[in-house]
């Protein structure tokens, strides 16, 4: 009987041990697979952000050649146009101030421009002058331009006027400008494509 009871403890227990013994590994199997799962998952987290990171930089690199490229185009369009500036005014600033600012050939111009204005219309007609040439023109514009057009022209000497002249009815209308700075705008937009070709091709 004893035998008996002994055999029996012992099947028992070698089953629960068997039984534990296997349930025992299909947990630890299931504990791998999760933790090989996670490691996988991790990986995969991390090659995600790898290479969401590539793209980001990639992305800021090519942003910032195209913003490099632009700024630098940009900056050599402005370089162009201030050498080509400084060229035009250079070539047209000297003589056409020497030539505006010359007392016989504005008296030439004005009395043309003036006699076309008296013929076409009679009305009176105001003058804006340089105010350095108030000396040599006022007592001209009270005598000879007077006599010529048979009535007073008004004439305003401004310091605002290096050389030329602007001429138009008193009335303030309309007015013709031929200042040095005019003038030296009309050259300078004939002068500018000729400049800019031989400057840059």
């Amino acid at each position: 009987m004893s035998n008996k009871l002994q055999e029996l403890t012992e099947k028992l227990y070698n089953e629960g041990l068997s039984k534990g013994k296997e349930e025992g590994e299909q947990l630890l199997a299931r504990a791998h697979d999760e933790a090989d799962k996670l490691l996988a998952d991790a990986r995969q987290q991390a090659a995600d952000i790898v290479a969401a990171a590539e793209k980001q930089a990639e992305d800021l690199r090519d942003k910032t050649a195209s913003d490099l490229k632009m700024a630098s185009a940009q900056c050599l369009q402005a370089t162009k146009k201030d050498i080509e500036n400084l060229l035009v005014g250079a070539v047209s600033a000297a003589p056409v101030e020497k030539t505006l600012s010359d007392p016989d050939f504005l008296k030439k111009i004005i009395t043309s421009v003036a006699e076309r204005f008296n013929a076409s219309e009679a009305t009176d007609l105001a003058l804006v002058l340089p105010a350095s040439l108030q000396k040599e023109l006022e007592p001209w514009l009270k005598g000879e331009l007077a006599k010529a057009l048979g009535r007073e022209v008004k004439a305003d000497f401004s310091k605002k006027v290096a050389g030329g002249f602007s001429i138009g009815p008193k009335d303030g209308s309309w007015f013709v400008s031929l200042t040095d700075d005019t003038f030296k705008d009309l050259i300078a937009e004939y002068l500018r494509p000729v400049t800019r070709k031989l400057l840059f091709g």
